[in-house]
């Protein structure tokens, strides 16, 4: 997807306009469950000293966590320009401004120019995207050490909740959708780049998910000796 596309630029305008309420809940309630989830599925992993790519960031406070708690340093990037104006505004108030660096725009059409990350985050972000296959080949090919995913359940109620919300998004005039990709094709893929999967858990809606870079693959993708 490039940024010009309505798909995009709807999804700017929304998440731009749900900014205020996504700082609001993190003050009030902190992380959410699943990120609950993979904050300790990462700190079982290690990610003291590491990089962070987090695609999709939104108002930066899972990473700035994990900033908190250890790691070295994070690129976020979102669509949104309200999003990474409050993950700024965020960082200089916890005092990580200077190990963040945050980018509006598509991950898509930034992933030649992104070096790679010791960690690359994915929090709810593969829904948002028609092209998940594109997004998470792209995103694995800058991935050094550590995948982390977080997506819908494909279960009844889960279809029925999206298809709720498209049929509001419609009403609005909204092309933003929300997409349900089949898990088994996303962990197909992720496997496919060398991964293995260390960690996975569900909430009522959400899968978390962990993957490690297989240490008997060489950079190639080639098996070693």
């Amino acid at each position: 997807m490039s940024c010009c596309c309505p798909h995009d630029r709807s999804a700017s305008r929304l998440f731009s306009w749900f900014t205020p309420s996504y700082c609001r809940r993190f003050k009030k309630r902190g992380l959410e469950r699943s990120q609950r989830q993979l904050l300790a599925a990462l700190e079982q992993v290690g990610f003291e000293g590491a990089s962070l790519l987090e695609i999709g960031c939104g108002v930066g406070h899972f990473h700035q966590t994990l900033l908190e708690r250890g790691a070295s340093s994070a690129v976020g990037i979102d669509l949104a320009p309200g999003m990474i104006d409050a993950a700024r505004a965020w960082a200089v108030e916890r005092g990580l401004g200077a190990r963040t660096d945050y980018r509006v725009g598509d991950f898509m059409g930034q992933a030649q120019e992104q070096e790679a990350a010791d960690v690359v985050l994915l929090d709810k972000v593969l829904c948002c995207y028609p092209d998940a296959r594109g997004l998470v080949r792209r995103s694995l090919a800058r991935t050094r050490r550590v995948y982390a995913v977080t997506y819908p359940r494909r279960c009844w109620y889960v279809r029925l909740g999206l298809s709720l919300g498209s049929f509001a998004l419609w009403l609005v005039r909204s092309d933003f959708r929300v997409y349900l990709h089949d898990p088994r094709g996303i962990e197909g893929w992720i496997r496919d780049a060398g991964f293995e999967k260390c960690h996975a858990a569900c909430t009522w809606v959400w899968v978390t998910q962990i993957y490690q870079r297989s240490l008997a693959l060489s950079p190639r993708g080639r098996r070693g000796p």
